[in-house]
């Protein structure tokens, strides 16, 4: 059974940091891209980051880039997005999402997709 469990998320201050994490079992973890994506309360889910499976490229949504930090351990089967500077806007549900092979910001795109982990920044 596939599985992808978001953990890490909370309530922080603006400016400060944090680390939301995706632990995944169930399928071959580094296969296709990994990705995160992001919704908060009544708009609709926006992708935020991926990265690719051979080449470890990054890509950022431009309101996050500088900012947030998207990383693999294949290892451990956890993909992890640190975010720093953190601003009110950046209050969601983070998702993570992962085996996507095109179209890197379509969350439809992605096989497997997580529940969640709320991140709320306060200014």
């Amino acid at each position: 059974q596939v599985r992808l469990v978001e953990t890490g998320g909370g309530s922080v201050q603006a400016g400060e940091s944090l680390r939301v994490s995706c632990s995944a079992s169930g399928y071959t973890f580094n296969r296709g891209f990994m990705a995160w994506f992001r919704q908060a309360p009544g708009e609709a889910r926006v992708w935020v980051a991926t990265l690719t499976d051979a080449t470890d490229n990054t890509y950022y949504l431009d309101s996050v880039k500088g900012r947030f930090a998207i990383s693999r351990d294949n290892a451990k089967k956890t993909l992890t997005l640190e975010m720093n500077s953190l601003k009110p806007e950046d209050t969601a549900m983070y998702y993570c999402a992962a085996e996507g092979f095109s179209e890197k910001q379509n969350w439809s795109r992605y096989k497997y997709r997580g529940q969640g982990t709320q991140v709320t920044v306060s200014s």
